[in-house]
C-alpha cells in the first residue's frame, strides 16, 4: 500500500464547472493500493459484465472515511467509503453495494446528479475532486467525471441523494445483475438491514448511507420480492470471499491502530492474510526487523504473488533498505508489468538509492506508471525529481507543474508550465502538455 494516509488529493477542476479549494479545505483521502484495487476489481467484474458495462473503463475508488457510504458521481467510477468496506461481512455484500450503485448508472440517474453537482459547486463552494476531469493537466483525452469529497451533509444529499423511485429502480436492476452474476440477491437485503430503522433517528445520528439512500418499508418489502423471484444464472467466483477478506484485512491493518491488528491476529495463524496483516502492523509500530521477517515468510508462502512482493518492497523502502526494496519491486513488476502502482514503487525505490546509474531505469518505470495512471501528484513529483537529477530541467518543470495543478495550485503550476514550454520542442507531446496546464490555469483564473 503506497502510504495510504498521504493520498489526500484535491484536483483543480478548472475545465468546466468546478472551483479549486485548498487541500485543507474539504478534501478527504483517496486510498490507493494495487492489491486492494485488484481484489475489488475482481469482485466487481461479474457485476459490470452483467450490467453490460466495460470492466476496463470502470473503477472502484476507496474514500478514507469511517462513515459507511457509497455513491456514484459519473458513469465510470463507484466510490465506496472505507467505513462501509470494514462494516460488511462478505464478498457478496460488497458486490450488492456495487450492483446497486451500478444500477444508478445504467438507470440514467447520474445525469440529474451532474446537474445538481454543478449547482451545488456554485452555491455552496464545495471542494470537488474530479479524478479524470483535468485533461489539461495530464494529456489524457478521456475526460472522466467528477467526485465531490469532504462536503457538508446537506450538500452531500443534494449530490448523492436519490429519490425513492430511483432507489426502487436501482434495487430491482441491482438484484437482476447479481442473479446474472451468480451472486445470491439476499446479500443486498443483508446490507440494507444494517441500516433499517435509521429514518426514525434524528438526522445527526443517521448514517450517511441512510440519508443518501432513502429506506422505506415498501422498498424493503419490494426488495424481498425481487430477491425471492430471482434465479441465479451463473456460478459465483469461488475465491470471492478470500479476496474480500484479503482486501479488508489489508485496509484494516493500515487504518486501524497497529495494536488493534496485533490483538486480532494471533501469532499462531500462519495463513497468508494473517501474515500480511501482522507485517503491516509490525511495520507501523515500528518493529522493522519483525515486519521484514514476517514479510519474508509471506513471500516464501506465496512466491508468485506480485502484490505481496509489492508490499515487501514498500516496507523495505520505508525502512530505508533501498537496494532490497528495488529487488522486491523488480520481482513484483516482472509478475505484473502493467500495474502502474508497482511501476511507480519501483521508480521511487530506484530514486531512493541515489545512484545516478539508476536514473534512466527510474524514469522509465515512473513514465510507465504515469502512462497508465496519470492522476497521482506524488508520482508526478517523483518524475520531476528524476528528470531534474538527470539534467532534463524542462521535463522536470512539466511534471512539477502537473503535480501542482492536480493539487489546485495554479499559482505554482503556471510559471513551471511556462518554463517547460520554453525548453521543449514546439508541438511535442511534452510542449502540448505544458500548454494544457497553462490553458487550464487561465480558465480557472477567469472563473474566479
Amino acid at each position: 500500500m503506497r502510504q495510504m494516509m498521504r493520498q489526500a488529493v484535491t484536483i483543480c477542476v478548472a475545465v468546466a464547472v468546478m472551483l479549486c479549494l485548498p487541500l485543507s479545505a474539504w478534501a478527504k483521502g483517496i486510498l490507493r493500493d494495487p492489491d486492494i484495487e485488484y481484489a475489488l476489481g475482481r469482485l466487481a467484474g461479474p457485476i459490470f459484465d452483467a450490467a453490460g458495462l466495460s470492466a476496463a473503463r470502470m473503477k472502484i475508488v476507496i474514500i478514507h472515511d469511517d462513515q459507511p457510504n457509497a455513491f456514484v458521481a459519473d458513469t465510470s467510477h463507484v466510490f465506496i467509503h472505507s467505513g462501509l468496506l470494514l462494516r460488511l461481512d462478505t464478498a457478496a455484500e460488497v458486490q450488492a453495494v456495487i450492483a446497486h450503485e451500478i444500477a444508478h448508472i445504467t438507470g440514467g440517474h447520474i445525469i440529474r446528479r451532474q446537474v445538481n453537482m454543478q449547482n451545488a459547486s456554485t452555491a455552496a463552494a464545495l471542494g470537488v475532486l474530479l479524478s479524470g476531469a483535468v485533461v489539461a493537466a495530464t494529456g489524457n483525452g478521456e475526460a472522466a467525471a467528477g467526485l465531490a469529497i469532504g462536503i457538508s451533509g446537506s450538500a452531500q444529499r443534494v449530490l448523492f441523494g436519490h429519490t425513492r423511485a430511483e432507489e426502487a429502480s436501482a434495487d430491482q436492476a441491482g438484484i437482476r445483475y447479481m442473479a446474472r452474476a451468480g451472486i445470491p440477491p439476499q446479500a443486498m437485503l443483508d446490507v440494507l438491514e444494517m441500516f433499517r430503522g435509521q429514518e426514525v433517528l434524528s438526522e445527526s445520528r443517521q448514517d450517511p448511507y441512510a440519508r443518501t439512500h432513502p429506506l422505506t418499508r415498501d422498498r424493503l418489502r419490494a426488495l424481498r420480492g425481487y430477491a425471492a423471484a430471482s434465479k441465479l444464472t451463473a456460478n459465483p467466483d469461488p475465491e470471492a470471499n478470500y479476496w474480500y477478506a484479503r482486501a479488508r484485512g489489508k485496509l484494516e491493518a493500515f487504518i486501524r491502530p497497529p495494536a488493534y491488528t496485533l490483538r486480532r491476529v494471533p501469532a499462531s495463524d500462519a495463513s497468508d492474510i494473517a501474515l500480511m496483516r501482522r507485517a503491516v502492523a509490525l511495520h507501523r509500530v515500528p518493529k522493522p526487523k519483525e515486519a521484514m521477517a514476517t514479510m519474508a515468510r509471506l513471500v516464501a508462502l506465496r512466491p508468485n504473488d506480485p502484490y505481496y512482493a509489492e508490499l515487501q518492497g514498500q516496507i523495505l523502502l520505508e525502512s530505508r533498505q533501498f537496494d532490497a526494496a528495488v529487488t522486491a519491486y523488480r520481482r513484483a513488476a516482472k509478475m505484473a508489468p502493467n500495474e502502474p502502482q508497482i511501476q511507480a514503487g519501483l521508480g521511487r525505490a530506484l530514486l531512493a538509492t541515489t545512484n545516478k546509474a539508476n536514473l534512466p531505469a527510474a524514469i522509465k518505470a515512473l513514465e510507465a506508471a504515469r502512462a497508465r495512471d496519470g492522476y497521482d501528484p506524488v508520482l508526478l513529483r517523483h518524475l520531476a525529481s528524476a528528470y531534474a537529477q538527470s539534467g532534463q530541467d524542462a521535463m522536470a518543470a512539466l511534471n512539477a507543474s502537473e503535480a501542482h495543478i492536480m493539487r489546485g495550485d495554479c499559482k505554482a503550476a503556471m510559471p513551471l508550465a511556462q518554463r517547460a514550454t520554453a525548453g521543449l520542442s514546439h508541438g511535442s507531446v511534452g510542449w502540448n502538455r505544458a500548454q494544457d496546464v497553462i490553458n487550464a490555469c487561465e480558465t480557472a483564473l477567469k472563473r474566479r
